[in-house]
């Protein structure tokens, strides 16, 4: 083993040490993944207001219009910065995505649906704007991780939250969740029941919304999730299957909440296939009719 190789594996061992570590994590993995092969238009604002911002990842070789993704990233509804997640655009953009990674309004600033109406409202800009990005607007896919596949699953499943900021129905084309707690009644925790503090708590929950109009989904978990257990993804997928909607459920040995993002980053994607499998997913849907 050279010196090179012994140095790079204890920074990947000082890494994994740090990943439960929360807000750790992402940081450090943007300074090991690759600078090149995509640009990026940072901050493009989607609305008013500071946090409503978002990054654009465009791969530097297309033969054409190319499939988005609109990554909404976690941090329980109360942080997060799409600067954190440069390694997600840079995973996604690698495989040919035009990738967008939208900053949205949190707690306390604001509570529930207003971050779900943000999302809604970022979508709305990719579909008006996204072709100057040479992004396709009839593909746009959706994708989160934790809270963020929160706010895409409702997104997806709940037609109500795009439909008020003007997208027409058969958008998205798709909805990617990576742990994202779909079905987690009653809340236990004080800040929740204040973020959630709505009369009707099964419109917080998007497996309420998991009827025959969903569009394909993807649900990851690590087995191994004790922030978001793993019930979550596989009552969604029991539901949107029982309902006859195309749904894959993966279930990773020995990943936990934030392994589970991490493994997408260029130097821990021997973790699990999390990159792989997602890229299948999304290859496998079909552009919409012309």
């Amino acid at each position: 083993m050279t010196s090179r190789t012994m140095r790079a594996g204890a920074r990947l061992a000082a890494l994994l040490a740090a990943l439960p570590t929360a807000g750790c994590g992402p940081k450090l993995l943007n300074a090991l993944v690759p600078d090149d092969g995509y640009r990026v238009e940072h901050g493009v604002a989607y609305g008013d207001l500071p946090r409503q911002r978002l990054d654009v990842y465009v791969p530097d070789e297309l033969t054409g219009p190319a499939p988005i993704v609109v990554f909404f990233y976690g941090g329980g509804w109360e942080s997060g910065s799409k600067g954190e997640f440069r390694f997600v655009g840079q995973a996604l953009a690698a495989r040919g995505f035009v990738t967008v990674i939208p900053d949205y309004r949190v707690y306390p600033e604001v509570r529930f649906p207003t971050f779900v109406e943000d999302g809604a409202a970022a979508v709305a800009w990719v579909r008006r704007n996204i072709g100057r990005f040479r992004g396709e607007p009839r593909q746009i896919h959706l994708m989160g991780h934790s809270a963020g596949a929160h706010i895409a699953a409702l997104l997806a499943l709940d037609q109500r939250y795009l439909a008020a900021a003007g997208i027409e129905p058969g958008t998205p084309e798709s909805l990617v969740g990576l742990a994202g707690p779909y079905d987690f009644l009653p809340l236990t925790g004080a800040t929740l029941k204040r973020i959630f503090a709505v009369d009707d708590m099964a419109e917080t929950q998007p497996i309420t919304f998991a009827d025959r109009s969903a569009p394909p989904a993807l649900l990851l978990h690590g087995e191994n999730d004790g922030t978001v257990r793993p019930a979550n993804s596989e009552h969604l997928a029991a539901a949107l299957a029982a309902a006859g909607n195309r749904v894959e459920l993966k279930l990773y040995p020995n990943l936990d909440h934030v392994a589970l993002v991490a493994a997408l980053a260029a130097p821990l994607r021997w973790l699990a296939p999390v990159l792989d499998d997602v890229t299948a997913f999304l290859r496998a849907t079909p552009p919409p009719a012309s």
